[in-house]
């Protein structure tokens, strides 16, 4: 029942290492595709503004011109403040997630060993419960087989129950004793 247990629990836990892994590196490119697209955003902004305000310039009196300048400098420098203070939370939340996923993988190799060694445990008790009861059992055969050969030379001879619950038998006179007072005499066959 345990072990039914531990392999669901770890069915479990490989189901969820791979949706973490998938999640995780879903993220990953998610951040990173958006990194590189507010870079080059950040890069392309500039020359945009440039142009844009080129063309204004030349089209707007000197005053007017050094008013637009001063007025976009500051929100530019806000944007591109905002998009560094954006940059580097990404980067961060990119360490962590890294940081997690290796933690996820180290728990994984340890659960896999754990599986490994309780696998291996439980199959060496296996195999010492098979050849303790197969030598238990292979004696019980030997002496069943003992019993079994008395049993047939008992059926095959001319034997009763006689009397006050004695043991008769029908002997061979005309053969050859037995024992080492030459006691014992074959009993006839039935």
């Amino acid at each position: 029942m345990q072990l039914e247990e531990l392999d669901v629990l770890i069915d479990k836990t490989a189901t969820l290492m791979v949706q973490y892994e998938r999640r995780g590196a879903q993220v990953e490119g998610h951040l990173q595709r958006l990194g590189e697209t507010l870079q080059g955003l950040a890069r392309q902004l500039p020359a945009i503004v440039k142009g844009s305000t080129a063309e204004l310039l030349q089209t707007l009196p000197a005053e007017v011109t050094g008013t637009v300048r001063a007025g976009l400098e500051r929100p530019l420098g806000d944007w591109r403040s905002s998009l560094q203070a954006a940059g580097a939370e990404a980067e961060k939340a990119t360490k962590m997630l890294a940081q997690q996923i290796d933690g996820l993988r180290k728990l994984h190799r340890l659960l896999v060993w754990k599986t490994l060694g309780a696998v291996a445990i439980t199959l060496a008790l296996l195999l010492a419960g098979g050849a303790w009861l197969s030598l238990h059992y292979a004696a019980v055969i030997r002496e069943d087989q003992l019993s079994a050969n008395l049993l047939k030379a008992y059926n095959r001879a001319d034997v009763v129950l006689c009397g006050d619950g004695q043991l008769c038998a029908n002997v061979d006179i005309k053969h050859a004793r037995y024992g080492d007072r030459s006691q014992y005499l074959p009993v006839k066959p039935r």
